[in-house]
């Protein structure tokens, strides 16, 4: 079933990027609760904060 917009969704336009530090906030808090280091690399890359992800 496909999402439907509603009055408070966010446009890419909209969003502000991640300062480094948040960024590295979030990667201690996923790491934190992570299952394992596969676990983890997967839930960076979703959240578009893993290693690779930050310089592009």
């Amino acid at each position: 079933m496909a999402a439907k917009g509603s009055a408070n969704d966010i446009a890419d336009d909209d969003l502000e990027p991640l300062t480094d530090e948040t960024a590295r906030q979030a990667q201690r808090v996923v790491a934190a609760y992570a299952e394992d280091a596969d676990e983890c690399r997967m839930l960076l890359s979703m959240l578009g904060i893993g290693p690779n992800n930050r310089g592009e």
